[in-house]
């Protein structure tokens, strides 16, 4: 047998284990069945419209770049800053209340976008769908949580199994939203927010039909208890900020992405592949490299690798953004690396720096940490992006300056890698003494 022969069979063996995986979400109970389903549809609804957001500003109500990149931090900002609220709100007031609100905030968020033909009226837009997100995404999360661990001791699947298979499903929606969105565009952005709109409308009338309601798990505990011990906990304090490198980073996808599309292509026609992409990517890799990661790397090396694999992916572009760009399909060879370096990246650091979190939290008040967690990655890219913005707008067009924006955006990741190598190597001595 020849070792192409091994290969493909192990490759179809490996599809195949995790197309089964996804058949198992026919022997999950109805409520868990429609968390799963809710999560892919939660992201074609909310990647028919943030991809193509930025070219949408910037095109059609020809917004500056600093202005594009204001909105994409505060809705950003309105989103993971938030996290906290919808996480201790579900904890208050019970799982479907707050999911049932949150969508219809995404609604909402959509119609004001789709009518929207002045910056604060954008803005009232991005905050309302990211504040939608703070709402329910927490909320969806720890309901499943729960599922898991009672279907965890019945033996039906695990915790982790369940959580696999959530992300999963994130992905395809991933997939095809950004697809859909292309193929929506070409008629009008108006039209996109209406259908993902639509979509959310949809997904408030299942919840509001087959999602049970439950008492609020810590109804009696002050909103943000725990706060003081994240605010005292000063390696813990150090830890979000280098890791906010990650979420600014990450966050480029949809402001610097488009702008490099536009120097090396003339448009951005090719955003929604692109996308799709980077899902495929999480879909067909994610499980494979965070086993390697935590079995061959260790925390230290993984976080230094991950975080160095997210520079690597700005200082492509900003070693090619002089030049003027290729013909045919090679001129998108920068932005395709750009996009695959900077998934590799996440996909490698993202879990290790996620399970630091509880060490360095002492295992106590998650959910306050967690939180925390992402409101500071909300801050860095509310100011980053509006920084960012800025900057880009140099890097339309192929001329000498076009590198320095991706350079300080390669620096940033850069920096955060080496801290949280730093941190985990001091968490690794603090658990051995």
């Amino acid at each position: 047998m020849t070792t192409s022969t091994t290969a493909h069979r192990i490759t179809r063996r490996s599809l195949a284990r995790r197309w089964g995986a996804l058949r198992r979400i026919r022997d999950l109970p109805g409520v868990t069945r429609l968390l799963l389903v809710t999560q892919l549809a939660f992201n074609v609804g909310f990647y028919l419209v943030l991809p193509f957001l930025a070219v949408h500003l910037a095109e059609d109500l020809m917004l500056a770049g600093w202005a594009v990149g204001v909105v994409l931090g505060v809705r950003t900002f309105s989103q993971q800053g938030l996290f906290v609220v919808g996480g201790a709100l579900a904890d208050r007031f019970g799982t479907k209340p707050v999911v049932l609100a949150g969508c219809a905030v995404r609604i909402a968020g959509f119609l004001v976008l789709a009518s929207a033909g002045s910056l604060p009226t954008v803005l009232l837009g991005a905050v309302l769908t990211g504040f939608a997100a703070a709402l329910f995404s927490p909320a969806v999360e720890s309901e499943l949580a729960e599922q898991g661990t009672v279907l965890e001791r019945r033996g039906v699947i695990t915790r982790a199994e369940l959580f696999a298979l959530f992300a999963v499903c994130g992905e395809l929606g991933a997939v095809a939203g950004p697809l859909l969105g292309a193929l929506l565009l070409t008629v009008d952005f108006a039209l996109t927010c209406l259908v993902a709109a639509a979509a959310f409308v949809l997904i408030l009338l299942a919840h509001l039909r087959w999602l049970p309601r439950t008492p609020g798990r810590h109804h009696h505990e002050p909103l943000f208890a725990g706060w003081g011990e994240v605010l005292g906990n000063r390696t813990f304090l150090v830890f979000a900020a280098a890791y906010s490198a990650y979420l600014l980073s990450y966050n480029q996808l949809y402001l610097a992405l488009p702008v490099e599309l536009l120097r090396a292509t003339g448009g951005q026609g090719a955003l929604g592949a692109m996308f799709a992409l980077a899902s495929l990517l999480i879909v067909a890799g994610q499980l494979p490299i965070a086993a390697w990661a935590r079995t061959r790397l260790g925390t230290g090396r993984a976080l230094l690798t991950g975080f160095g694999l997210l520079a690597a992916s700005f200082a492509v572009v900003a070693v090619c953004a002089p030049a003027p760009p290729a013909d045919g399909p090679a001129a998108l060879a920068p932005a395709a690396a750009f996009v695959v370096l900077l998934t590799l990246g996440q996909m490698l650091a993202v879990p290790v720096a996620q399970d630091l979190v509880p060490r360095l939290a002492g295992e106590r008040r998650l959910g306050a940490h967690f939180g925390f967690l992402s409101s500071a990655g909300g801050l860095a890219v509310l100011a980053g992006s509006t920084v960012a913005g800025g900057l880009l707008d140099a890097a339309r067009v192929p001329a000498p300056e076009a590198a320095l924006p991706w350079a300080l955006l390669a620096a940033l990741p850069a920096a955060g890698g080496l801290t949280l190598w730093l941190l985990s190597r001091r968490t690794a001595a603090l658990a051995r003494r």
